[in-house]
């Protein structure tokens, strides 16, 4: 509004913003027309609001929606020690029991338990700072009794009987004797019955169900340790049990990766940082992370979760840091899918910033995105996909030993030294080292790679064939695409290979861009004269221009770009001269590159950002610079591209997420060409 129209409006208001300025004035006027005392609110006037309000404005916060009020109920029995813990939900999550076989309340706890702020959680303040447990605030109960029907039956494990209370929106009833187990179980019912426009907030049957489902997945990725069930209209919907052993060396990270399996319904992998590694530099900081290859992917960011302090939140920059690690393996729209578990030291995290306690606040952030972002990439770096694949064609390979160079009594037998091998602990390329060697089982010695130490293999009676002389093929290579028995190439584009017990069609476009770009960020990390790539100068320096700002970040550059093979010059205020560049790039790609680079590097400060920026510039590069689809190659050109492959873990897909290659397994061809049933 301007100044002339307020001016205006003051006027025909009749002089309220001046008699707003003299109380005495409106103090005359109202008493001359006591109507006007009800259009005006008493801004003077401070009131304690009922009890009933505030236990409503309580509610409003911590049990948003059902689900909300199952995370309460949830954390409450793991906080008493439960092991087993039921959830019952029916009518929209209006109606839901959770039972446990915790410690249980005795029957002079059951009123406090109903009191609001009031906990065996916390004494002090300083207690917020060395929490142990989930609950710690003393509202839950008394939020969800002020809002709906609330029965809690109780007994203490010191106990001989079990106790009841009510909690009837907000009027608590006398405690009462009751049947029940060792334990607690919580039944609210009529949700909301009271708060009709909170009510009409709630959500579809299907959708306030599948928030509570995601509930109880997450808090079972917290405490592998503990059997949740959930059941839904009386129908068994989830059932995690236990994972048991935890306290044999590493099986904790096993425990979580199978529960996270278990949750997430793929294979996954798990990693976990070194604490006392000199790159973890926040004390304290431990990380474990179940993870997905790059094959399994969601199409949305909600296949990330991230446990802190084993509670279930919702933070932007730890699920950055997980995307970030899958740099170059995912394409566009794709996301990966992992279980991030974040354990720190408690005075290093704030949970109490959110009524639901769905978001907690690090002292030190970046500390822990570089120990997710690091101990994830790092484990990804290794391709434990590859490793399994790589094992299975093994397995496939001992197979065919056994059936062409042993006498086997029945089929029966191949398949127990098949299984003794693939129960054993020795690793592929053990076993490659024992190629083209004349194997036989009686003359292997007892610890030679191929003699599996089994009690079953034990029992298995094997004798050389006849008719088998001179070294046995078992078909093993040293690397997993160089062992690849290339047979042609399909319309100029794909390689056509052959293995023990599959066909491989590898991309020739994605496979050559995975390798080049590799070489290139290799070159980039490591900066030395072992790592640089071999250069090409150009016999007449390439012209090329940008804006003062990225002329002078290209410049800064400089020592990086050289390590990679690329010498430019500065010429004026905003040209640069290219004089050479690695013999794997083309100049058109390298000139647009090195543009894209200097104005990423300008944009994006920080060393993450910009290795991220340098990722995407490289793969540019490669993409532009590498063979392409349609173009002929030699059989010797085909072979040396897959030893190419062979030196990066993730040759498995191009830098843009692509799928390198395609298998069809030999049992299929022949079920397709009726050989097989």
């Amino acid at each position: 509004m301007s100044l002339s129209d307020h001016f205006l409006a003051t006027i025909c208001s009749g002089g309220v913003e001046k008699r707003r300025g003299n109380p005495s004035l409106m103090h005359e006027e109202l008493k001359a027309d006591p109507t006007e005392a009800s259009r005006i609110p008493n801004e003077s006037r401070i009131q304690i609001l009922p009890s009933e309000v505030i236990d409503q404005i309580a509610a409003g916060e911590v049990v948003e929606r059902p689900s909300h009020l199952v995370k309460e109920l949830i954390e409450n029995a793991l906080d008493a020690g439960a092991t087993q813990v039921l959830i019952e939900v029916s009518d929209s999550g209006r109606d839901v029991a959770v039972t446990d076989n915790g410690r249980g309340l005795r029957e002079d706890e059951l009123p406090l338990a109903l009191a609001r702020h009031a906990t065996s959680k916390i004494q002090t303040a300083e207690d917020l700072w060395r929490l142990g447990s989930y609950g710690f605030r003393g509202e839950a109960l008394a939020s969800i009794g002020a809002v709906s029907e609330l029965k809690i039956t109780s007994r203490s494990r010191d106990r001989q009987s079990a106790h009841q209370i009510w909690n009837r929106f907000g009027k608590v009833s006398a405690v009462e004797a009751a049947a029940g187990n060792e334990g607690t179980r919580v039944h609210m019912r009529e949700l909301f019955a009271n708060v009709p426009p909170r009510l009409k907030f709630l959500k579809s049957e299907t959708a306030e169900f599948g928030q509570i489902k995601n509930v109880v997945r997450a808090m079972s990725l917290a405490r592998p340790e503990a059997q949740l069930k959930l059941k839904i209209k009386s129908k068994l919907e989830l059932d995690f049990p236990a994972q048991t052993n935890l306290q044999q060396p590493g099986s904790a990270l096993e425990s979580f990766r199978r529960r996270a399996e278990a949750v997430l319904g793929v294979h996954l992998y798990a990693c976990e940082s070194d604490q006392n590694s000199d790159s973890n530099s926040h004390q304290g900081l431990h990380v474990q992370i179940a993870f997905a290859g790059p094959q399994d992917v969601s199409g949305q960011s909600r296949g990330i979760w991230i446990l802190v302090q084993d509670r279930w939140v919702q933070d932007r920059s730890l699920q950055q840091a997980v995307i970030e690690a899958y740099r170059g393996l995912l394409m566009h729209g794709e996301f990966p899918l992992a279980v991030v578990r974040v354990s720190a030291p408690p005075a290093d995290v704030d949970v109490n910033i959110h009524p639901t306690k769905s978001q907690v606040k690090f002292r030190d952030a970046s500390s822990v995105f570089k120990a997710v972002n690091r101990t994830l990439r790092a484990a990804i770096e290794a391709a434990p996909w590859r490793a399994e694949g790589e094992r299975a064609g093994v397995v496939a390979a001992v197979r065919g030993f056994a059936e062409k160079s042993l006498e086997v009594s029945a089929p029966r037998r191949v398949e127990d030294f098949t299984r003794a091998y693939e129960r054993s602990s020795i690793p592929p390329h053990k076993v490659s080292e024992a190629h083209g060697e004349g194997l036989s089982y009686d003359s292997m010695p007892v610890n030679s790679h191929l003699r599996f130490q089994s009690a079953e293999l034990d029992r298995v009676s094997f004798s050389p064939k006849a008719d088998v002389a001179g070294p046995v093929d078992m078909g093993i290579g040293t690397g997993v695409w160089s062992k690849l028995q290339v047979l042609a190439q399909a319309h100029l584009t794909y390689l056509v290979c052959q293995d023990a017990d599959r066909l491989v069609f590898v991309d020739q476009h994605a496979a050559h861009e995975r390798v080049a770009y590799e070489r290139l960020m290799r070159a980039w990390r490591e900066k030395s004269a072992k790592s640089k790539l071999e250069t090409q100068a150009l016999l007449i320096p390439t012209l090329f221009d940008l804006d003062a700002e990225a002329a002078d970040q290209l410049e800064s550059m400089r020592e990086d770009l050289s390590a990679l093979g690329f010498e430019v010059e500065r010429m004026g205020p905003t040209q640069l001269a290219l004089q050479s560049l690695p013999a794997l790039i083309k100049e058109s790609a390298a000139i647009e590159g090195l543009s894209r680079l200097a104005n990423r590097a300008l944009a994006q400060g920080s060393s993450t950002s910009l290795e991220d920026a340098v990722s995407d510039v490289m793969a540019r590069m490669a993409c532009h610079s590498v063979v392409r689809a349609g173009q002929a190659l030699s059989v010797s050109q085909m072979r040396e591209l897959l030893e190419q492959m062979d030196e990066f873990p993730l040759s498995s897909f191009c830098p843009h997420g692509r799928p390198v290659s395609v298998e069809y397994p030999l049992a299929q061809l022949e079920r397709d060409f009726g050989r097989r049933v």
